[in-house]
């Protein structure tokens, strides 16, 4: 990392690069807009500063986890603790936990991973040093004394960042309070939360019951039916918007879809609370309740997003001993055409509707996702997601969806992530790489320049504002 390279992710071609440059550079200085990710409201309300370089940027974090693991490098060694009291204890010392990850830094390579965290040690660091066993006590030290400092904390972060938008993704039964507070902090920076009821969706789970009690408790109201459900959800989805909240956020296994009738709802609904609903009894709520929170977006006017095709949890053991979020979630064959299709011709040619739609199978990008945002008026593709925001992955998303889809049936780049220190790693890695796409489309002209800045600019800041409706103008993509 002694060498930085200010041409780094752009075509060894020279006429391509030289494009890539002059277009990165139109954005490389815009604003943030982040309208979708895991930052934890807590964490700007306090202000706290960060604990270490390892709790930062090591043991959090579900990409350098399961690449570590994959190598045999045990999960405790990262300082995660196992639920099992009778399992090895978790390293404590942070020192020992970035020893570790420097140690198999080579792991990394060619990986977005190790794009991120270079671009968070040199530019939000200021470590300009290569990072290896050798050096990583130094980095350490480096790094601590930098997050010792007031401008350091994460409100001034946040400031230094210029981050303009940064929504968090928060459980409808969320008490919002992070999120009071910081509106009346002054941040200039509007943190927003969003709506993501997917635990009362989940009737198989053990902890259903709990949650549907909890959501009774803070709408004042005991919920004994699926009817009573869907009014507490509208209930608490208008807290939110008064909260500041531009959408809701669905995580799920099947994009399925489908209106059943009262008495079929109610029969599922009943099963849960019997504690006898089947998987096949959650597949069939969930999609009839997405169907429900389309309605209610229609409405309300907060946006819809759509993200499935993750099997959480697949390594069991894992999941067992430490938890969700620990690298173990696989991408599925996902079919978009059928299962959206109940959702899509009941709201789908309303321009009230919006509905932002998210895939971890690249193999629908050309073949279903970018035909029905072509064609449905309120469906917008997401940006590439999880596994595939890396710098060949956003490559080949433009390049499966753009001829069909055009650019302006895209939501913007989205970061969708817990690591707050790497946003704006995230954000110029994304302006790069379609600089460098753009680049391309100049060469070859298909477009000219001033085609390439006014799309750069839409890809950068325009078009995520304009999906998560941050401000009042919408933009058709014509001059």
């Amino acid at each position: 990392m002694t060498e930085f390279n200010e041409d780094r992710y752009f075509d060894p071609d020279p006429t391509i690069r030289r494009y890539a440059r002059d277009v990165y550079d139109e954005t490389r200085a815009l604003p943030i807009i982040s309208p979708h990710g895991h930052v934890d409201a807590g964490l700007l309300a306090s202000n706290d500063a960060f604990p270490d370089p390892a709790a930062l940027l090591v043991t959090p974090d579900h990409y350098i986890l399961r690449l570590l693991y994959s190598r045999g490098i045990p999960m405790e060694a990262l300082g995660v603790a196992a639920f099992d009291a009778s399992t090895p204890a978790p390293e404590t010392d942070p020192r020992k936990i970035w020893q570790t990850f420097a140690d198999n830094w080579g792991l990394f390579r060619a990986t977005p991973t190790r794009a991120w965290i270079e671009y968070e040690l040199r530019e939000v660091f200021g470590v300009k040093y290569a990072l290896d066993s050798g050096s990583a006590q130094k980095a350490y030290d480096d790094i601590s004394e930098r997050l010792a400092s007031a401008e350091f904390r994460p409100r001034a972060l946040l400031k230094r960042f210029n981050i303009e938008v940064l929504a968090t993704t928060d459980a409808a039964t969320d008490s919002l309070d992070s999120h009071r507070a910081l509106s009346d902090a002054g941040l200039g920076t509007r943190v927003i939360p969003t709506f993501r009821p997917d635990a009362l969706f989940e009737i198989t789970s053990p902890g259903w019951r709990d949650e549907i009690d909890r959501l009774g408790k803070i709408v004042g109201r005991e919920i004994k039916t699926c009817r009573d459900l869907v009014g507490a959800l509208a209930q608490r989805r208008a807290e939110f918007k008064a909260a500041g909240a531009v959408a809701t956020d669905h995580g799920v296994t099947t994009p399925r879809t489908a209106r059943l009738r009262d008495g079929d709802v109610d029969r599922l609904f009943f099963a849960a609370v019997r504690r006898t609903a089947t998987h096949e009894d959650q597949a069939n709520f969930t999609a009839h309740m997405l169907m429900e929170m389309a309605a209610q977006s229609l409405n309300d006017g907060l946006v819809m997003q759509l993200h499935p095709g993750a099997l959480r949890n697949h390594n069991e053991m894992v999941y067992r001993r430490f938890g969700p979020h620990r690298g173990g979630d696989i991408p599925l064959a996902t079919d978009f055409t059928h299962n959206l299709g109940p959702l899509l011709n009941a709201y789908g040619n309303d321009e009230r509707f919006r509905l932002v739609v998210f895939t971890l199978d690249e193999s629908a990008y050309s073949r279903e996702l970018a035909p029905l945002a072509g064609h449905y008026p309120a469906m917008l593709l997401g940006a590439p997601w999880w596994f595939h925001d890396s710098i060949e992955g956003m490559t080949r998303f433009r390049q499966a969806t753009t001829e069909t889809a055009g650019i302006y049936n895209t939501a913007g780049f989205t970061d969708d992530t817990r690591a707050f220190c790497s946003i704006p790693a995230r954000h110029d890695l994304a302006r790069r790489i379609d600089a460098n796409y753009l680049g391309g489309l100049v060469a070859r002209h298909i477009i000219d320049m001033s085609d390439a800045r006014e799309m750069a600019h839409a890809m950068a800041y325009d078009l995520a504002k304009r999906a998560y409706r941050l401000d009042s103008g919408e933009s058709n993509g014509q001059s």
